[in-house]
């Protein structure tokens, strides 16, 4: 890579790390929240669902103003709006003002992919590599979120602890104003640093979205559709159904080991739950690695049913493995596997059913259909939570991967 590579590299990854470190910090401070302002699941769902709506109906408009404003703008925006956002979140009264915070931060987060994915595209000359490098670094931030999160809440408040949380974004903002490079470096070596917006008015828009969904591309937007609310159902209350899991398998006395844990507030934010939800989070980064293999040596079609497939058995099989210790750890890592080894699959597959100059209108769509629509799969489960029984829960979201699944196998059959 060469100097302008490595620096757009640098501050993608940065950004890209941070979008999801946020993200998956909310799950763990729910933990919190859950007792100190005596909500149950189904209001809390709600309330995220509000936050993680935005971060995935943003991106479509995010897209078109990326082309009008630029790339290093709309990061740099984000990244503000993100740490304001948890500035706000550590002074919010109640449940109204989280509300507030987490919609902040949801419009905030949701230009970044399409800003990061184009200034990528268009400024980096190795576009393999840093898309590579970019990718694991989201990964970093979804397994860093919860632990740094929940470690956070050992020593400190929740409040606090957002207040720090909020800083390392302020930071990389501010390195993103002052660091140079040329966001169209890559375009002025094909057509001589001209680049102009595909779509410039709402008819340009209407027709091309027209042009974009064929059967094939509708079928893989219903399909990450489904995939997207098992994703945001799942990660987003499954700390709160692991402490439960744990404890009857797991009796942690201070003499044991992890030195004297006080009673109050910090026996009840130490859990043990947060820990194994980071460390399934962290396996993730492998399953990305071998998800992006098979890419390259199945149909991305088969490949993406075998995940689906698997995603289903896991949920299936999730509370009657959690009756043992190792059972339960063994699910969980499957899960954590298999859950980020869809990503390229499902990349590519949205690539493959899209024409490549509509290409970043296809994610603007999928974006808002897995982080949009899909977060009301945070509302449902916490209202499934609150309502029915765990066993419930992991029996729906089992249901949203079979629909996903004959969707796949849709696409095989019209190969």
């Amino acid at each position: 890579m060469n100097a302008n590579d490595r620096k757009i590299t640098g501050f993608t990854m940065a950004g890209h790390a941070m979008v999801h470190t946020y993200e998956l910090s909310v799950p763990i401070m729910m933990t919190v929240w859950l007792v100190e302002f005596a909500a149950n699941s189904a209001t809390l769902g709600t309330v995220v669902a509000v936050g993680y709506g935005l971060f995935g109906v943003g991106a479509l408009p995010g897209g078109l103003l990326v082309d009008r404003f630029g790339s290093r703008r709309l990061i740099v925006a984000c990244l503000v709006g993100m740490g304001l956002s948890f500035l706000l979140l550590s002074i919010a009264p109640g449940i109204v003002g989280i509300t507030l915070a987490l919609g902040l931060w949801g419009l905030s987060a949701s230009v970044y992919h399409p800003a990061g994915l184009s200034l990528i595209s268009k400024a980096v000359d190795q576009r393999g590599s840093a898309f590579a490098y970019h990718g694991m670094a989201g990964n970093i931030g979804i397994a860093a979120g919860p632990f740094v999160t929940a470690i956070l809440l050992v020593a400190v408040d929740w409040r606090m602890a957002a207040v720090i949380l909020a800083v390392p974004a302020l930071l990389a903002a501010l390195a993103g104003l002052t660091v140079e490079f040329d966001e169209t470096a890559a375009v002025a070596a094909t057509d001589g640093g001209r680049h102009t917006a595909d779509i410039d008015s709402f008819r340009e828009f209407v027709s091309a979205s027209r042009g974009l969904f064929t059967v094939g591309f509708a079928t893989v937007f219903a399909l990450v559709l489904f995939n997207g609310l098992y994703y945001r159902g799942m990660l987003t209350f499954l700390p709160e159904m692991l402490g439960e899991f744990l404890e009857p398998l797991v009796d942690i006395a201070p003499e044991e080991g992890i030195g004297p844990i006080p009673d109050g507030r910090l026996a009840r934010e130490f859990d043990l739950a947060q820990y194994l939800y980071a460390g399934l989070l962290a396996v993730g980064i492998g399953g990305q690695y071998v998800g992006g293999r098979l890419t390259d040596t199945v149909s991305v079609e088969r490949g993406l049913a075998l995940m689906l497939g698997l995603l289903g058995v896991i949920a299936l099989l999730f509370v009657p493995a959690a009756g043992t210790l190792p059972t339960l750890l063994l699910v969980s890592v499957a899960l954590g596997f298999v859950l980020f080894a869809m990503q390229p699959l499902s990349q590519a597959t949205i690539a493959k059913y899209s024409p490549p100059e509509r290409r970043g209108l296809s994610f603007g769509y999928t974006y808002l259909a897995i982080f949009g629509i899909g977060a009301l799969g945070a509302s449902i489960v916490g209202t499934v939570l609150t309502y029915a029984s765990t066993t419930a829960v992991f029996v729906l979201l089992a249901g949203f991967e079979g629909i996903a699944l004959a969707l796949a196998l849709s696409l095989i059959v019209r190969e």
